[in-house]
C-alpha cells in the first residue's frame, strides 16, 4: 500500500522506494529507507500527511507519498 492510504495512528514499515533519482535520495537523506519503521501522526484530507520515524517528525506532501510502498505492521 502506498504511504498516503495509511490511516492515523497506525505503524509500517518502508518496503520500497519509487521514482527518480532526486526523489529517492532526498528520501533517503531525512531517514525513510527500506526497512524502516514509522508511525502516520497526521493525515487529513488535502494536508501534508505527518510522520514520525527514527526520532524524527517528518511533514511529507501527499505526491511525495505516492512514491513510498508500506507494510502495515499488525497489532
Amino acid at each position: 500500500m502506498r504511504l498516503a492510504e495509511l490511516n492515523e495512528n497506525k505503524e509500517a514499515v518502508v518496503s520500497a522506494l519509487s521514482g527518480d533519482n532526486r526523489f529517492i535520495s532526498r528520501i533517503t537523506s531525512i531517514g525513510l529507507t527500506p526497512g524502516c519503521k514509522l508511525s502516520v501522526v497526521k493525515n487529513d484530507k488535502n494536508r501534508p500527511i505527518l510522520v514520525y520515524s527514527r526520532d524524527t517528525m517528518i511533514a511529507l506532501n501527499r505526491k511525495e507519498c505516492e512514491g513510498i510502498e508500506v507494510t502495515e505492521v499488525k497489532e
